[in-house]
């Protein structure tokens, strides 16, 4: 009875991975188009692509460095995990450490990735501003922002180094900051390359230009953080709900353990409790995507 349970649960994975994939395919933002129209009969450069890009993107954007170096250790030690865990627990030990890895792993980057892009949203207006003050005093648009990355802080100054990185090997200043945009997938930095693009093609008054980033920013901000306050029950009773049949299976197996062990050892039982998981992992990715739309 435990294939059919392992062929449904890969049959859920399955379709959450499509049903993101199909999400992804749908996000292409008014920004992108207008960077697509701007770029149009300019020379591109052709990215080099490897077998983990997608993996050394995630780290990299969670500023956690490059996983390639040591992919083949943290391989030999999950196999043994698996090993480990089929010794001790048969079928479902291998199964728990399989799919629990990679997904923690997952968790952990993403909550990474989430909190420092967070804090460089917050020190971006400061470092529009200290650029803004350079352009006043007479320096040029380039030498303004790079000298304003070596006046940022960290996680900013870490993550705005690729442009600096890129300027001296010969990258325009409006390309090395599309980059970055690029890489964080983060609506500021978009609009902060944008500006930049523009100015470099059309000219005009980059302090204006900057100005008036630095306040929708912070207007940005300010706003987020009201919704966050307005939507704050909303929050509160999604995590109440996904997290309710977890407390209450882990309650039962705490207080009556043969009453799900009974279920486990019953072909009817296995089918109902697989049933239940699979209901609620779409429950929870349901009750996900409805927090990200507030």
């Amino acid at each position: 009875m435990l294939k059919p349970v392992l062929l449904i649960l890969v049959c859920l994975v399955l379709l959450g991975l499509s049903i993101r994939l199909f999400y992804r395919g749908l996000r292409q933002t008014g920004t992108e188009r207008v960077l697509g129209r701007l770029t149009q009969g300019q020379p591109q450069p052709v990215p080099t692509k490897t077998s983990w890009v997608g993996l050394d993107r995630a780290f990299l954007r969670a500023g956690l460095g490059r996983p390639s170096e040591r992919l083949g250790v943290w391989l030999l030690l999950w196999a043994f995990g698996m090993l480990l865990g089929f010794v001790t627990g048969g079928w479902g030990g291998l199964l728990v450490l399989l799919l629990l890895p990679p997904l923690m792993l997952r968790l952990y980057v993403n909550w990474r990735y989430q909190r420092r892009l967070q804090r460089m949203i917050e020190q971006l207006p400061q470092m529009l501003d200290h650029t803004v003050r350079s352009l006043k005093s007479g320096r040029t648009l380039a030498d303004a922002v790079l000298g304003a990355i070596d006046a940022a802080e960290d996680p900013l100054k870490n993550a705005m180094g690729r442009i600096q990185r890129n300027v001296q090997l010969g990258v325009s200043l409006p390309d090395a900051a599309a980059d970055l945009a690029e890489l964080y997938e983060k609506d500021e930095l978009r609009l902060f390359a944008l500006g930049l693009k523009v100015n470099h093609r059309y000219g005009g008054n980059a302090s204006e230009l900057l100005e008036n980033l630095i306040k929708m920013i912070r207007e940005r901000e300010q706003a987020s953080r009201q919704l966050r306050a307005m939507t704050g029950e909303t929050r509160v009773t999604a995590w109440v709900l996904g997290c309710l049949p977890i407390g209450l299976a882990g309650y039962f197996l705490a207080t009556n353990p043969h009453y799900l062990l009974a279920m486990w050892h019953d072909d009817s039982g296995q089918i109902m409790l697989a049933s239940a998981f699979g209901l609620q992992v779409v429950g929870s990715l349901a009750l996900w995507h409805m927090l990200r739309s507030v």
